[in-house]
Order: C-alpha cells, then sequence, then structure tokens
C-alpha cells in the first residue's frame, strides 16, 4: 500500500507529529514530504494530512492542498493545537477540512496538543473572549511529546487497517 503522510506546520508542532506518525507505519512504501513538496497524489493509496489549528480552522496553505486531492482517494488528518484534546476548537477544525476534500473517503481524525507560540499567548491572554483558550494553551507546553507521538502511531496504524479491510 502506497501511503503519504504530509503536511504543514508552523511551529514546528504538526511536522514532529508527522514524523512521529510517518516512522511507526506498519506500511513499508511511504513517503513523508511538507506540503509544498508534493508533486502528485494520483499514486498513493492512502493519505495522512497533518496541520496546526488555527483560529478554529484549517490554514490556507493547507486548504489550498486539501482542494487538490483527487476525488476516491482515502485520506486521514491529524492537527496540532493548544486546546485539550477533542475540543470542540479541533473538532470544528477537522469539520473543515472534511468539507475542501470533495468524493473522498476521510478515515478519520487525530488531535494532538502542541505548545503554542508565547507571542500569541501575549497577543491573546488580555482579551476576555480569548481567556478560557489562553488558559488550555499554556498548559500545552511540552506538547506533542512521546505519549501524544505513540498516539498518533496508534491511529495511523488504524487508519491503515481500514483500507486494508476496505480493499478486501
Amino acid at each position: 500500500m502506497k501511503t503519504l503522510v504530509t503536511y504543514y506546520s508552523d511551529s514546528g508542532n504538526t511536522a514532529k507529529v508527522a514524523e512521529g506518525l510517518f516512522n511507526g507505519l506498519k506500511v513499508k512504501d511511504k513517503t513523508l514530504l511538507a506540503i509544498d513538496k508534493v508533486t502528485s497524489l494520483d499514486e498513493y493509496d492512502m493519505i495522512f494530512c497533518g496541520f496546526p489549528v488555527i483560529e478554529h480552522s484549517v490554514p490556507l496553505k493547507m486548504q489550498n492542498f486539501l482542494k487538490s486531492i483527487p476525488a476516491k482517494s482515502n485520506i486521514a488528518f491529524f492537527a496540532t493545537h493548544g486546546s485539550v484534546r477533542d475540543s470542540a476548537k479541533a473538532k470544528t477544525a477537522f469539520e473543515n477540512a472534511g468539507t475542501l476534500v470533495k468524493y473522498s473517503k476521510i478515515l478519520g481524525t487525530f488531535g494532538v496538543r502542541g505548545s503554542v507560540k508565547q507571542s500569541v499567548i501575549d497577543l491573546l491572554q488580555n482579551k476576555p473572549e480569548h481567556r478560557p483558550w489562553v488558559d488550555e494553551a499554556i498548559t500545552a507546553v511540552g506538547h506533542p511529546n512521546e505519549s501524544d507521538l505513540n498516539d498518533a502511531v496508534q491511529f495511523a496504524n488504524q487508519m491503515l487497517e481500514k483500507v486494508k479491510y476496505k480493499a478486501v
């Protein structure tokens, strides 16, 4: 099964998860590329797309990339964010990502905490509407950690099993 792990990373968190996920994939034919290095998507049986959640959504660079994915592709999303796992903000971003890949099969999503740039926290900490998120983001220091990366690998291999099962 030919598998692509591709990502857009702003602070390095998503790249770290992509590399950990890639290294743990139980498939021989695999490629790891930043989205700006991907030249063709047609040859892959499975595509993992990673991005940082920014303002509850998908960064513009990743939005454009997702729109280029061929129909009927098998896709799994992974994202890093400052919120706690399974937060509404992350779920909203995954929903947004799903609307951008037309006629493809989204097999699953995986969100994991990532350290937030101090400049972002400084910018938002005195705005009452952002205070709950800032309180969460402050506790994301040190993430993604080894446990997060192990969870990412487990998620990725579960997604591969879905593709294998689908092909039978």
